[in-house]
């Protein structure tokens, strides 16, 4: 049988991941580096010009790649899981833990991830890749909200994980206090939401979205919501 022709697309994914793989023993004594790039580089047997392709801006890019490929294994992950008996709530703590849980065999290269996404000149890489983690989350969770209810849904939650990663990071109980804190965390969320509904059909919040409110009409999803 003939093998699928790869696209350019493919050959890039296939570096990508030889590399960042090859990476992730050196991540643990030279951090997200130039110098782990590098030796990845080097150990994977990638080009190095087509490894300049796939990450044109060096380690910050190798970093990046780790981070969404751990959200790729999130969605196959959550997508496999029958969760019909779950409470909503219970779905969303899942998706959380089963992130961080992707995350625990590199620890170290996600806390060596998490100070370099904290630096000013790569803080908006960091935003952008939590955010990708909650927006993979609510997907995968089958979400279709809409406007305004597509970003706090996201914004909400990517306070939670950034708020549970910073907890599992210096988690020593093997993992219960970080799902009990998961737990918390998201429960307050869904009270908050709860709250959100039951303002949304006051007087006052009517006659809001009435005048000045009618601003927030202009905000959308993207255009690849599905």
């Amino acid at each position: 049988m003939t093998e699928p022709h790869k696209t350019e697309a493919d050959h890039l994914e296939i570096a990508r991941l030889a590399v960042l793989e090859a990476a992730l023993p050196h991540v643990v004594f030279d951090g997200w580096s130039a110098a782990t790039l590098d030796a990845a580089v080097s150990d994977s047997g990638v080009d190095v010009g087509l490894a300049a392709q796939v990450f044109p801006r060096g380690a910050i890019d190798l970093a990046v790649a780790f981070h969404m490929h751990g959200d790729q294994q999130l969605t196959q992950a959550m997508l496999a899981t029958d969760m019909t008996n779950m409470r909503y709530r219970d779905r969303v703590a899942y998706g959380v833990c089963k992130r961080l849980e992707i995350a625990a065999p590199n620890r170290e290269a996600v806390r060596r991830a998490t100070t370099l996404f904290a630096l000013p000149t790569h803080n908006a890489d960091g935003a952008k890749a939590i955010w990708h983690t909650a927006d993979t989350i609510w997907n995968a969770l089958g979400d279709t909200s809409l406007d305004v209810n597509w970003y706090t849904k996201r914004a909400t939650l990517s306070a939670v994980y950034s708020a549970a990663l910073l907890f599992w990071l210096g988690d020593e109980s093997g993992g219960a206090d970080t799902d009990a804190f998961i737990a918390r965390r998201v429960n307050d969320v869904m009270q908050f939401e709860k709250l959100k509904a039951s303002v949304r059909d006051t007087a006052l919040a009517k006659a809001f979205m009435a005048g000045p409110g009618r601003i927030l009409d202009g905000i959308s999803a993207p255009k690849h919501r599905k």
